[in-house]
């Protein structure tokens, strides 16, 4: 089963607020990457996200350290596994939304990302009622 991560990371000097999270998706030899502008909150409102770079798989390992070329530092706040609700190859197409279930140890549920003009808005409901991840 495919995995996600997600992680903080500060002192980009690319990112004028200095602080964003990096939602990391697992597809095949990368990871699909959006840059999240706040943690999305269970059954929450939606929060805005620009689609970065595919990252290396390490990223979904990683704990906590300075970001490579002086890019700040990127710790971890979440990860576990993913169940996508279109496959891993069409997810990895220029969809305008990508369904999941998150199991992780904080962010569970029904990941929503969904294309919106320049951007992406970033959802995470709450996993209805008897819904669980397949055991793999």
């Amino acid at each position: 089963m495919p995995r996600f991560v997600i992680l903080e990371h500060v002192n980009a000097p690319d990112d004028p607020l200095g602080r964003h999270y990096d939602l990391l998706l697992e597809q095949g030899p990368a990871c699909r990457t959006w840059r999240l502008a706040a943690l999305p909150e269970c059954g929450g409102a939606a929060v805005a996200a620009v689609e970065a770079p595919p990252h290396r798989l390490a990223w979904l390992d990683h704990d906590a350290g300075a970001v490579s070329g002086g890019r700040g530092f990127a710790r971890r706040i979440d990860g576990g596994a993913y169940e996508p609700e279109l496959s891993p190859a069409g997810a990895t197409s220029r969809a305008t939304t990508i369904e999941a279930t998150l199991a992780g140890g904080q962010f569970r549920g029904r990941l929503v990302l969904r294309a919106h003009e320049d951007r992406w808005l970033v959802r995470l409901d709450p996993q209805s009622p008897g819904a669980a991840l397949r055991e793999g």
